[in-house]
């Protein structure tokens, strides 16, 4: 008996939604249980907005809120569609959260703020005026900042540490009321707590950076998040920002260079225990300069060779992904030239 030809299964296409018009600026605000705080937060953001005669969104990240934050929010975006709502699924940290407001954000301006009320949203006009005078960032500072000693002290010897560290000295690296121009963000990727360290990567792009006081008021309702824990996170994310910085593209420099000085080291004391048995008439087992050259020798080579792996994966992150080692901050007259391969 012949089979009966069956018909493909045909899904009926979803059609697409339509694309919102890219407004002027974004205003990214992370959340995490500030069910007090988003009402007056999201009025006094609109109000300021408002007053600049641009266009405009607010995205609110909701980092796994465990209270009515989101549901408040949510009845506030039902009457006011350029509020605009992402849900996480649990609480990432700030850094994911702004990642994801980021990501989401379709303004030629974005400006990350905190959801707890000490971040002035009339600020964001003094910020946009000083990115219009060709800036591509403004970071903020709180220079009459209203929080307690015990986190304004850590805080400045992090500015400090930063600042000499990356090159870009600013007074508050904390502040997250900053403004950046998008194509700044396009290529950032942030991981831990890496969003301190924004101007720094900026920087380190050819952004022009630019640092305006801000005012900040204090906490009134709600806890904070951050504890001397976040201390030691800092410093780690430094050193990877500052390896990012200066040896992503030949990192064979730093291991290699190091693996060189270990070895020229672990040489000396292998010759000084050599010196010592041939003219001293001391035995190596009485020289423990033996055993720290030897050790040393070996782990110059081991770093030597992990230079030179190091580099196969970076060329291989740049060739297999098409990225270059370099940005380009404008370009002329390249219009029919199809760009290299």
């Amino acid at each position: 008996m012949p089979q009966s030809r069956r018909e493909p299964f045909l899904v009926p296409a979803t059609p697409a939604a339509p694309e919102r018009p890219a407004p002027d600026v974004s205003v990214i605000v992370p959340v995490h249980d500030e069910q007090e705080n988003v009402e007056p937060l999201c009025e006094a953001i609109v109000q300021a907005l408002e007053e600049l005669g641009r266009t405009w969104e607010v995205i609110v990240v909701d980092d796994g809120s465990r209270d009515e934050t989101y549901s408040r929010l949510t009845a506030l975006a039902a009457s006011e569609p350029r509020l605009r709502l992402i849900k996480l699924r649990r609480n990432y940290g700030q850094t994911a959260a702004l990642s994801a407001g980021f990501d989401h954000a379709c303004g030629e301006v974005i400006i990350p703020m905190d959801g707890d009320l000490q971040n002035d949203p009339e600020d964001i006009a003094r910020l946009l005026e000083k990115l219009d005078e060709g800036y591509d960032v403004v970071s903020g500072w709180r220079r009459d900042r209203q929080d307690g000693f015990l986190r304004r002290l850590p805080s400045r010897a992090a500015n400090w540490l930063i600042g000499r560290v990356t090159g870009v000295r600013l007074h508050d690296y904390g502040c997250t009321l900053k403004a950046y121009r998008r194509e700044i963000l396009d290529e950032t990727r942030l991981y831990g707590e890496m969003h301190r360290f924004l101007p720094a990567l900026a920087y380190q792009a050819g952004a022009r950076i630019a640092e305006i006081p801000v005012r900040h008021h204090p906490r009134t309702s709600g806890r904070s998040k951050y504890g001397m824990g976040r201390t030691f996170k800092v410093l780690l994310d430094l050193l990877t920002v500052k390896f990012l910085s200066v040896w992503s593209t030949k990192p064979s420099y730093v291991f290699g260079g190091s693996g060189f000085v270990l070895c020229f080291g672990g040489s000396l004391f292998v010759a000084w225990t050599a010196y010592q048995r041939l003219f001293n008439g001391i035995y190596v087992y009485r020289q423990p300069s033996l055993i720290v050259g030897v050790f040393l020798f070996t782990i110059g080579v081991n770093m030597i060779l992990l230079g030179l792996l190091a580099e196969l994966v970076v060329r291989t992150y740049h060739e297999s992904q098409s990225k270059p080692v370099y940005l380009v901050r404008e370009r002329r007259n390249f219009e029919e030239q199809a760009p290299p391969a």
